[in-house]
């Protein structure tokens, strides 16, 4: 029912600013170009759906040769502990555990391609579990607003852009230690609001234990990336990180099929003939939501928020360097492409390495884009009601922006 609402504010919002501006301003192309970038943006969202089906048909032909090799069953016994906690729903060493796990570990890397068949394939486990097919779950909800905080290792794409816009960055890594401060208090706080929300207890020992060894992993590697490593030695440590498990990934499960005397061609072509499928159901859901995205963001409704905002703060005496950034953390939760163009445009005007460049890079690097993840992942199980969730990745994304906003000052303030 709040997407529903949500899906029907988009439209209202921008028709009122549109015919505002048409009045107002007597705008006469205002109407065109949202009538424009509608159709641009049902036709993208074909065009993005289509594309997943060859990454969705690869990764879930190696998901079946894992399963049956037993690989995700191994990977479930290791979280199940923790997973267990967090998802009380599941029964002991349920296959999800293994599918949210390697889908938590391809965000961690920024493999993007490798984490949505991941990820999609978690909550098809997590879907035969729920009693109600049209209504989302306790479990699909913690899972749906972690992976929406978008907890990553190396922002290896922003530290390119940086590297790459005219001028280029003086210091392209130099972000990187605030987007993993950032990006990981937007994943506690995402914690926090759905254990809330669903009166899990996260004092108990077990969770403490895996919050507190992931800190210390996560600070480890942040410390060896950050002062042992050059940005030439880090770009190729990322590299061949997260290319690495990948290829790690897809010869375990082979070996393990084979070892299981598991006909492995067989597996991935049972297994791939799901991609298609999936990718063609999400087209709907794909197309409603990036158009309402479209309207909205073609309409004027951001420059008119941030122009608000700046008004409000400067009139309170307030710092408003932040507000010049705040575009790219308005677009993240709506387009990742928008919210990127929107970075590298704040980069262009005032500067890589000024203190509005630094932070939208920050934006950029520190969550995930909430409506998209909403669309693709509910959609491809039809999922109606979404219950809280939504609420509950907001509140996440504006926690990290607040946290965004507070390290920048802290890191790059004057």
């Amino acid at each position: 029912m709040a997407l529903n609402y949500i899906w029907f504010s988009f439209f209202l919002i921008a028709f009122v600013i549109a015919a505002g501006k048409w009045i107002v301003t007597g705008d006469p192309l205002i109407f065109k170009e949202i009538t424009e970038g509608i159709f641009k943006s049902a036709g993208d969202s074909v065009d993005l759906s289509f594309k997943l089906i060859g990454i969705m048909t690869l990764f879930l032909g190696f998901m079946n040769i894992g399963e049956r090799a037993g690989a995700i069953r191994f990977l479930s016994r290791i979280v199940a502990p923790f997973f267990s906690r967090l998802f009380p729903e599941l029964p002991e060493k349920h296959p999800a555990y293994g599918h949210m796990m390697m889908n938590f570990s391809a965000n961690l890397l920024g493999l993007d391609n490798a984490a949505t068949p991941f990820g999609l394939k978690a909550m098809e486990s997590l879907q035969t579990l729920n009693p109600n097919k049209e209504t989302a779950s306790n479990a699909q909800i913690m899972f749906m607003v972690l992976h929406a905080s978008g907890l990553t290792l190396i922002p290896i794409s922003i530290i390119a852009i940086r590297a790459s816009v005219n001028p280029p960055s003086a210091n392209p890594t130099d972000i990187f230690i605030p987007c993993m401060i950032v990006t990981f208090a937007a994943t506690v706080a995402a914690l926090i609001i759905v254990s809330i929300r669903q009166k899990i207890n996260l004092l108990q020992p077990v969770i403490l234990g895996w919050i507190t060894a992931i800190s210390i992993l996560i600070g480890a590697l942040i410390s060896y990336l950050k002062f042992f490593l050059t940005k030439v030695e880090m770009e190729s440590f990322s590299n061949v990180l997260s290319n690495g498990l990948i290829l790690l990934i897809f010869l375990v499960f082979l070996l393990g099929g084979i070892y299981k005397k598991i006909n492995v061609f067989e597996s991935f072509i049972e297994g791939a003939k799901g991609g298609f499928d999936v990718a063609i159901r999400i087209i709907p859901y794909l197309v409603a939501m990036l158009v309402a995205i479209s309207v909205l963001r073609t309409s004027g409704a951001f420059v008119f928020i941030t122009d608000g905002m700046k008004m409000l703060f400067s009139n309170l005496g307030m710092n408003t360097d932040f507000v010049n950034a705040l575009p790219t953390a308005l677009m993240k939760p709506l387009s990742g492409s928008g919210a990127r163009a929107m970075m590298v445009d704040t980069m262009t005007v005032y500067g890589a390495d000024s203190f509005a460049g630094r932070l939208s890079a920050i934006f950029q690097g520190s969550s995930d884009t909430t409506f998209y993840v909403i669309a693709v992942y509910f959609g491809s199980i039809g999922i109606k009601n979404t219950r809280y969730a939504i609420p509950s990745m907001l509140l996440a994304d504006l926690a990290g922006i607040i946290t965004a906003i507070f390290v920048a000052y802290l890191f790059f303030g004057n």
